[in-house]
């Protein structure tokens, strides 16, 4: 049976050239970056050029760019040390948005255990955060907003550069978790106006594992982990440098393509809807279908069945019913809810991702593959 892989959102392989870049730094060069000899040296001057290599992708200064264990160390980084610098108490008010993360939404809701205050923006039936519910939000003791650049599930992409100007007039810091739009859209920092972006390595074709936050230069944070003074005392630990090298090559190779890239993705992406739509109809509805959107997702509502039941006939497709990290549960999910979704349409919702690996052969195979299984279920 051939596998076809359609769950790029959930982890996307390591990139080929990115395993090549790896491989030196798990066999020869095996120093510890700290080292003052040869071999430290090697791998002190393969972090730097990959750090380079990361903040050209984000449009930022290298100086800039901290390395983390991924997504979520990034994220709790941002947010618990953003909230936790600088005064001894636990007074401060935190905004996010309802469509984050648990890699968001957890550290937030662990904050307001502690004490700190923490306001929950919804979305509108698209999965757009509005600007001016984050405005109304905001309070004179707030200290950062949170909101991500685009959606793991639906794919619909944010307007951090109106949330951004908000933040500014009030002088109130905001962070991004971007681990699904670096690599396929652009996410320069000063065009979206964030103070502190979140990167994981395993979304953008490096390996699982490694990560990165971009921090402002004069934003302070205070650091969640101690220890040595690794990555300007905001990350103490010593260095991944295979994982990190490899995260380097990633974000070049993701540099020279990302136009070329958005395009075929999302011409792949609509060969696959304009299949499915052809034979089910107007009852095959998308989430977020009437906002800007990935180029790579689609988050589908199959009438009149069970997404686990879709899927369960379909072991040939990598597919999700949700965010893979965390749908071992059942039940609409929190987005999805947040959108006000039909807990009957929200049933039958199966998202789909595409990525640098996806042939059109594989997407017109799907196609069938999941017309068979839904005629097979609705008869």
């Amino acid at each position: 049976m051939r596998i076809i892989y359609l769950d790029y959102n959930a982890t996307t392989p390591v990139a080929p050239s990115v395993f090549e870049a790896m491989t030196p730094f798990l066999t020869k060069h095996y120093g510890n970056p700290s080292s003052s000899y040869s071999l430290g040296h090697a791998c002190r001057e393969a972090i730097e050029d990959a750090r380079g290599k990361v903040a050209v992708l984000l449009g930022a200064d290298r100086d800039e760019i901290v390395f983390t264990s991924g997504g979520t160390e990034s994220n709790n980084l941002a947010i618990c040390g953003t909230m936790r610098q600088g005064t001894p108490g636990l007074d401060g008010h935190l905004i996010i948005s309802a469509i984050e993360h648990p890699a968001v939404m957890e550290p937030a809701k662990y904050l307001e255990r502690l004490g700190f205050d923490l306001t929950v923006v919804p979305c509108d039936s698209r999965g757009v955060v509005s600007p001016a519910k984050v405005a109304a939000a905001m309070r004179p003791d707030t200290r950062l907003v949170s909101v991500m650049h685009a959606n793991n599930e639906t794919g619909v992409i944010q307007p951090l550069s109106e949330i951004s100007k908000l933040c500014r007039d009030r002088r109130v810091l905001l962070h991004t978790d971007a681990a699904q739009t670096v690599g396929k859209i652009p996410a320069f920092v000063d065009d979206l106006g964030v103070d502190l972006l979140s990167v994981a390595g395993h979304k953008l074709y490096a390996p699982k594992g490694v990560g990165a936050l971009y921090v402002r230069r004069g934003v302070r944070l205070e650091p969640v982990l101690h220890g040595a003074g690794h990555e300007a005392g905001l990350r103490p630990g010593t260095e991944n440098v295979a994982s990190i090298v490899g995260l380097g090559q990633a974000s070049t190779l993701a540099f020279r393509s990302l136009e070329e890239s958005a395009r075929r993705l999302e011409m792949l992406r609509e060969r696959l809807l304009a299949q499915l739509q052809e034979a089910i109809g107007e009852r095959l509805s998308v989430n977020g279908g009437q906002a800007a959107r990935l180029p790579n997702t689609l988050s589908l509502n199959f009438p009149e069945v069970a997404a686990g039941d879709l899927i369960a006939r379909l072991p040939e497709l990598c597919l999700s019913t949700g965010s893979a990290c965390h749908s071992g549960t059942t039940g609409m999910s929190p987005t999805l809810a947040a959108m006000g979704l039909d807990p009957d349409v929200a049933r039958g919702t199966v998202r789909i991702s595409v990525g640098w690996f996806t042939s059109e052969e594989e997407i017109d195979r799907a196609a069938n593959l999941l017309i068979g299984a839904w005629e097979s279920l609705t008869r």
